[in-house]
Formats: structure tokens, sequence, C-alpha cells
């Protein structure tokens, strides 16, 4: 199996999806893996936390280098040939992002078109639907990654069922609200009809010699957004959210698993990769200065409190980041064994 394609990926925005993305990227990094950040979110906001707007000008307005993701599929889009190497940016050493792109958009009319294609083995096609994942596997040789992380726009639109299938593993990050729970109950059936719809695809390529994406999507956990602290005077909202809460872990059991019914608390579901505070004072700051929240210093204007808050973000990341690995790490023995 190649190095791990990892998506983060909920219909529901306001999730904290891009910040999940955007911290793990630098904490797999600091723990000595070479990473590679997909910005596959129209919206690009993946590519605009890691990049200045000067930078941004450069790149979408100025044309100048590094191939936004819409360029390397531009060719094929065009009908002028087949997809471009991508040119990642160089964020950090060890850290490379694939510059997202607002014309991304673009792309989903024609990947809705050729998905039909595929069941009548056009080659075009085959080539429309695999770019995605050609491009990534591109960039891994490019920057010898040992991981890759995809953001993936609130949507179930062809760029995002394109993506998926480019991607071995799904981390859901959730908010304990109804629209979440709902979300799920669809995102699970969903996930499930693309990986059937594709293996029934795959096995129709007409060129030998195109690689194709597994597809295998495999859900591998949740995170869950906090949007309450523990002190007094905001401890009602906690227990407004609670309700929501108690049903999450069976919920995804039920829907992204397909398994039984099981009576379990967040606290004891192996699922829940973390639960992430909203850091609402410092997120503004890190955004401004184009840092993570646990690299903050004081030169930052990360002072007092701030510093201590920035610490104990370290840790939840880093868990989140080992809990991610090891769940990975599972799928891949029960895979291997079965």
């Amino acid at each position: 199996m190649s190095i791990p394609v990892i998506a983060f990926f909920n219909n529901k925005g306001g999730v904290g999806k891009t910040s999940l993305v955007y911290h793990l990227a630098w904490m797999y990094r600091e723990l000595g893996l070479r990473v590679i950040a997909v910005d596959l979110d129209p919206q690009a906001n993946l590519t605009a936390a890691f990049l200045s707007e000067e930078k941004l000008e450069e790149i979408w307005l100025l044309h100048k280098q590094p191939n936004t993701i819409f360029r390397c599929v531009q060719p094929l889009l065009r009908g002028i040939g087949d997809i471009n190497t991508p040119l990642l940016e160089p964020i950090a050493p060890g850290l490379a992002l694939l510059v997202g792109d607002l014309l991304l958009s673009g792309f989903e009319d024609n990947l809705a078109a050729e998905w039909p294609g595929c069941m009548d083995r056009k080659e075009l096609s085959f080539r429309v639907i695999s770019a995605i994942w050609r491009i990534i596997q591109r960039a891994v040789q490019l920057h010898q990654a040992n991981v890759v992380l995809l953001d993936l726009g609130p949507n179930l639109g062809a760029i995002n069922r394109t993506a998926l299938i480019a991607a071995d593993f799904v981390v859901v990050p959730l908010s304990p609200d109804l629209f979440s729970l709902q979300g799920l109950r669809n995102l699970g059936p969903t996930l499930k009809r693309w990986r059937l719809e594709w293996t029934e695809r795959v096995h129709k390529n007409p060129v030998a010699t195109l690689k194709l994406p597994a597809g295998r999507m495999q859900p591998v956990g949740y995170t869950l957004l906090q949007y309450w602290n523990h002190h007094a005077s905001t401890d009602r909202p906690a227990k407004a959210y609670q309700r929501w809460i108690e049903h999450i872990p069976n919920t995804y059991r039920q829907t992204m698993m397909g398994t039984v019914n099981e009576t379990m608390t967040i606290d004891q579901d192996p699922y829940c990769l973390a639960t992430i505070k909203h850091y609402k004072s410092l997120m503004p700051l890190a955004q401004a200065v184009h840092k993570p929240i646990f690299q903050l210093q004081s030169a930052d204007g990360a002072l007092g409190a701030s510093i201590q808050v920035a610490h104990a973000a370290r840790q939840d990341f880093e868990l989140l980041a080992r809990n991610i690995a090891r769940n990975c790490k599972s799928y891949r023995m029960k895979t291997t064994t079965s």
C-alpha cells in the first residue's frame, strides 16, 4: 500500500475542518514526517491559512508558479492533454502545500459528466475521474512524502466524490448539534455508495497502463469541535450540547461503520479521535501570523495565559495526530491479515 492519503470531510460546514488540516499538517511535520497538505475546497481557505495575501496574488493573479490544483487539471478541461505535474509550495522543511484555487469549481461539471462514461469504458472518463489521485501521487514522489492530508469542501458534489476516491482514510469533523448528526446520517450511506460505484467502474478501465485509485475511503474516526470552555460562567451551553454528544458514538457506528447499536460515551469511544477546543482568543492571532496555535510565542503577541493555552494546544494536536495514525495503522493491519 502507498503512503496514507487522509481526507477530512463533512458535508456540513463550520465544524473546524480546515483548521484541523492546517494544524495537523504542522504537527505531523513536527513529529518527523514529510507532509503534503492538499487544498481541494474551491473556497481555498486552507491555502489562505498557509500563505500571505501577497503570495496568493503572485500565484492567482500574476500566474507565477507553483501550479494550483486547478492548473494541474486544466489540460484535461481544455482537451489538450493529461494532467500537469504539480509544483508544490514549500511551507517549511518537510511541509509542502498543493495550492488551492477558486477556479477549481469549474472542474465540477466535467467530473459529473465523465462519471457515467467510466461505465462505458471511455478512456477520457477514467483520466478525468482519476486526475486528482494521479496529481497527488506525483506530488508524493516529488516531495518524498510520508502522509497526505486533504481538505475538502462541505458538500456532496462531484469534486468531493473524486477527492474521496483518491483517499485511503476519512476523518469526519463534527460539532455537537442536530445538523452534524443529520449530516452524519447522510454521509455514511453516501460514502458507501460512492465506494461501491467506483468498484464497479475501476474494473472497466480500458487502458492497462493507466493506474487508478483503489477508492478505499475507510472511515477511521471523528473529531468533536468544542464550542465552550469549562468555566462556571459558560457551563450552561455545555449542558445544552450534551444531548447531541450522547448520540454521536452510536450514530457514527451505524452510519459510517455499519455496526449494530452500542451504548458508549464519547470518552469510551476509540473512534473519537479528539475533542478539539475552539481556542477563540488565539485563533485570530495564529491566522494573522500564519502559524499553528501551538507555535505561537510572546513575539507573536501570545502573552501570559495565552502561552499556556498554546502549550496545551500542542498536547491536544499531538494526541489527535497519534490517534489518527493509530486507527489508520489498525485498519491496515486488519486488511492485511483478513
